[in-house]
């Protein structure tokens, strides 16, 4: 009898240790399902930010298993045209305060828009400097090809800040939509040196030569992030911006050379 009872005692045992594991697995796939953090996002970022963006994408992807984030890189300006004719996306990302305004201001953005990352502007030439530019004076010399951003592009009111406070008023041979277009310049032979971010040059490695310029520091611009109104995936658009503006994220465009917002 007592034999039986034991036996009967186990088996019974065993079905309670059975029913709190699978509760146990249910609840955490509950609170997986529920965090929402699946499925697709789109991020509009601006063109200085492709490397460490697709970087951080893969990470995201892997730390969040079942998500999927799609990336458009261009200029500033350009992405805040796109999204008011009604592009659709979740994440912006500017590379500066001013075109993150404009989208706040036409009613795109969801809350406050969060500062991650600042970048300054640097010389570069084809390798070897073969026009011997110095300065940024030596910009504004006869017969040197330079190559800028276009106004509304913050790389490109960041070039004019500088002129105004330096006196020194360049004659571009062109003004591009974006910093990569600059740099895509440079690079190419096209031009004798254009004016990038610190960060894109130093991605560009041995394809430039980078020439520092002290008036640099004198502006700085500050990139915003935010989540837009009409996200269709709100929980994981959160996670993405918190990625970016965390110590990984901060860690990974450090890295890269911006600085701290």
């Amino acid at each position: 009898m007592r034999k039986i009872f034991g036996t009967a005692l186990i088996a019974l045992t065993a079905t309670f240790l059975a029913a709190g594991c699978s509760s146990s697995e249910s609840s955490s796939a509950n609170t997986t399902s529920e965090s929402g953090v699946t499925g697709d996002i789109t991020v509009y970022a601006a063109a200085s930010l492709k490397s460490t963006f697709t970087r951080l994408g893969e990470q995201f992807e892997k730390d969040h298993p079942g998500t999927n984030v799609e990336f458009s890189f261009a200029g500033s300006s350009d992405l805040v045209s796109q999204l008011n004719q009604g592009a659709p996306a979740d994440v912006f990302a500017s590379a500066d305060t001013a075109n993150m305004t404009k989208a706040v201001d036409a009613g795109l953005v969801e809350g406050a828009p969060v500062n991650f990352a600042t970048n300054t502007l640097t010389i570069v030439t084809p390798p070897g400097n073969p026009r011997n530019i110095t300065s940024f004076a030596d910009l504004a010399a006869p017969g040197n090809k330079v190559v800028v951003c276009a106004p509304q592009v913050p790389c490109g009111s960041a070039t004019q800040k500088i002129e105004n406070a330096t006196g020194v008023t360049l004659s571009p041979v062109s003004e591009e939509s974006s910093v990569t277009d600059v740099l895509g310049k440079v690079t190419t032979g096209q031009a004798d040196a254009g004016l990038v971010y610190v960060t894109d040059a130093a991605g560009a490695g041995n394809a430039v030569t980078t020439v520092p310029f002290p008036e640099s520091s004198t502006v700085v611009n500050t990139y915003p992030i935010a989540e837009l109104k009409n996200s269709g995936n709100k929980a994981t658009a959160e996670q993405f911006i918190a990625l970016v503006t965390g110590p990984d994220g901060r860690q990974v465009l450090a890295d890269a050379g911006f600085g701290a917002p």
